[in-house]
């Protein structure tokens, strides 16, 4: 990574999520076709979720790009979860930012899709695409999931189903009304485009990569800077997070994590206390004490 980030920063990543059911491998297969079409590579990072009873993991979302399988223009990379929040990888960022250093110019991110707080591949993706199917929830059930407010392009998928113009009409006109709050250091939101797909025959898949097209040009400049930036310190704090867990668990078999973790299920102490300790140890101020105590 330290040889390849200097040379990342050329291609666009597309984050593709939404809940399960809605199509997004199908999407992600159909928009591979397209950008092809136009000669232009594409790389792919599929998550899938791992199972919390085995570990494993299916790793199906390239079932169904096989079509693709001998193209040199496309690189499909499958991952687990491995218990990471928020529908990725810990090692999603770094895989795409090695296929935008080595020339792809799009690079799609589809996440594991199991709900509605997948909202960490906004941190990641320049362009955020969620992706929805018809009658799946009313206008409540679309409020209160968080993948909307991240949202740059809404999909309703399935447009071959009846409802699917009705969803489309309903959600532009919730987010007419629905105000997007400014953040300071972040570029000014603006309401996302909705659009109605079938990704199964391909019916609106190039308006879709158009509306991805003119999302690349709009981030271009003061907004697009602001926006990067933003990218730069959620990946920053999700490696330093990912770094303290790592070095949390190796303390995890010595005797004073034996010792705290006696003590907070006897209710002798409690958990803040406890992780307070622990935090001391990792940063080397605890240990002096410790080993006296």
């Amino acid at each position: 990574m330290r040889r390849l980030y200097p040379m990342a920063g050329r291609a666009q990543l597309i984050g593709i999520t939404g809940p399960p059911g809605a199509g997004k491998s199908t999407l992600v297969a159909a928009l591979i076709a397209e950008l092809r079409r136009a000669g232009r590579p594409v790389a792919v990072v599929a998550v899938d979720p791992s199972s919390p009873i085995t570990g494993g993991a299916v790793l199906g979302d390239r079932v169904r790009m096989q079509a693709y399988a001998a193209d040199d223009g496309v690189f499909i990379r499958s991952m687990a979860s491995r218990g990471h929040a928020g529908g990725l990888s810990s090692a999603t960022a770094a895989a795409a930012a090695v296929f935008d250093a080595t020339g792809f110019d799009v690079v799609l991110i589809e996440t594991v899709g199991t709900g509605q707080s997948e909202v960490e591949v906004a941190a990641t993706a320049d362009t955020t695409v969620v992706v929805e199917a018809p009658e799946m929830g009313d206008e409540i059930q679309a409020i209160k999931a968080g993948l909307l407010e991240v949202a740059d392009i809404i999909v309703v998928n399935k447009g071959d189903r009846p409802g699917a113009h009705r969803t489309a009409g309903q959600l532009n006109a919730m987010l007419a009304d629905a105000p997007r709050e400014t953040r300071p250091g972040r570029p000014t939101p603006k309401h996302p485009d909705v659009l109605v797909t079938t990704a199964a025959t391909g019916v609106g898949v190039p308006e879709l990569l158009a509306a991805l097209d003119r999302h690349r040009k709009s981030t271009r400049g003061s907004d697009g800077d602001l926006t990067r930036m933003a990218r730069a310190e959620a990946q920053i704090w999700a490696v330093l997070a990912d770094r303290l867990h790592e070095r949390a668990r190796s303390i995890e078999a010595a005797p004073i994590a034996a010792t705290l973790l006696a003590s907070v299920a006897a209710h002798e102490l409690d958990p803040y206390a406890a992780a307070d300790r622990l935090l001391d140890l990792m940063a080397g101020t605890g240990a002096a004490s410790e080993s006296e105590g």
